[in-house]
Formats: structure tokens, sequence, C-alpha cells
């Protein structure tokens, strides 16, 4: 299966780590990966600072660079959201309206794509820790995934997932919104991270690496004995 992989900014310039990990899952299970080297951005950062006509023009790269009929696979929910649900706002009744329906139908978040497409629960990991879940919102809320990525952690051999309270509440990264409302964010990290550390795991495991920066900078701020990881760099260990 020919499989074009989609690398966020914020992966690329952060967390090139976990980039390389969802290849090595994909090439793994048979998948046939393909990085186009001039993609960029998927518009999302314009586009939430109101900047629309912008933030097209960047979406319209994106529609070109991965025109095809290969599958899109992203570790971040977050984009792939922003894909689906708002790509067909910016360009409804223009040239890209049929395009763009057509590019929603094979974009996929990494988790989804191995359970949905690839009909895939067990990768064959192991990771020895305990570890609790976090549910991003764009993951949760514009993916609607909850299931996929907890049913491949069930999986991992050493891995005991346990939940936290108020697991479906938003971390307080937000994007921007961490910047303009910093006092909120802190507070709502702050919860996270102390619901997390109450459970007694050693580790946060998410779809988000941007939750998870913002998480883990609450971690080293309390000195909390907590580790955070991408999906992706669980399902590639112990191989």
């Amino acid at each position: 299966m020919n499989v074009q992989i989609f690398i966020p900014c914020f992966v690329d310039q952060v967390f090139p780590q976990t980039a390389f990990n969802m290849v090595k899952v994909l090439e793994k299970l048979g998948c046939e990966v393909h990085y186009n080297t001039d993609q960029t951005c998927c518009g999302q950062p314009a586009f939430n600072a109101g900047f629309r006509d912008e933030a097209k023009e960047v979406c319209t790269k994106f529609i070109k660079d991965f025109r095809g009929t290969d599958y899109i696979v992203a570790p971040s929910a977050s984009c792939v959201g922003f894909v689906r649900n708002y790509y067909p706002t910016l360009f409804d009744n223009s040239s890209y309206h049929n395009e763009v329906k057509e590019l929603q139908q094979r974009t996929f978040e990494f988790s989804e794509f191995l359970v949905k497409v690839l009909k895939v629960e067990d990768v064959g990991a192991t990771f020895n820790a305990k570890a609790t879940y976090h549910d991003s919102c764009a993951g949760l809320r514009e993916c609607h995934i909850k299931t996929e990525p907890r049913l491949l952690l069930s999986h991992v051999k050493g891995l005991e997932l346990v939940e936290m309270d108020d697991v479906e509440t938003c971390c307080g990264f937000g994007g921007t919104f961490a910047v303009k409302f910093g006092p909120i964010s802190a507070g709502m990290g702050d919860q996270k991270a102390t619901n997390a550390a109450k459970t007694g795991a050693d580790c946060i495991i998410s779809t988000d690496l941007s939750c998870l920066m913002h998480i883990d900078g609450v971690i080293r701020k309390k000195e909390l004995s907590l580790q955070t990881f991408h999906l992706a760099d669980v399902l590639a260990s112990g191989w």
C-alpha cells in the first residue's frame, strides 16, 4: 500500500524522531512510504490567527502537493482535523471543491490509519512502563479518535495503561491560546499534569506533540516524575 506522509511543522522542527518512528511502523506493516520534500504547512496557524487569505494560499499548496490517490498519514490529529473540517469551508464552491472532498477521504491520523485502514491492532511493540493516555482536543473532537490509540496500546507488551481523571479535558495548549491566555493555559496544563501524576503512571502518551510539549513544561516546572511520549514512539519500541 502506497502512503504519503505529511509531517507537520511542529514535528519537523522540534520532534523529528517521531516522524521517523511513524515511518518505521508503517514500513514494518508493509506500506511503501513516500515523502514529498516540497510539502510545507497545512495552513492551520494562519487560519486560527484570522489570516484566511494567507491560509488559503498555504492550503492550496497542500492540495497540490498531495494530489493523487495515495493515503495521506500524519502524526498529528490537529493537522488532520484541520484538513478534514476546515478545507471544505475555505474551498466551498471553488475549483478545488471536489478535490478537497476527495482529500478528506484519504487523510488519516496515524492511529486511526493503523486500526481502520490497515486493520492492525498489534504492531509487536514492547514498552515496559505504566502509562496514562491524553486525549487531544483535535483527536477527540475533530477526528473522533478515542478507541484507536488505546486499542493499539493495549497490545504493547509490558505496558500498563491507566486512565486519569477528567481525561477528556483540554490540556490548555490550543496553539496561540497558550500565548494569548497564558495564566489560564498554565492552570489547565497544571490540572492535566496533576491528574496524570495521581494515576502513578511513569509517562503520558498522546497523538499530539503540541499537547505533550505543553504538559511537559508543567511537569518540569513541578518536578514531577513523568515523561511524555507520542504514540508512534511507543509503537516503534522494542523490536
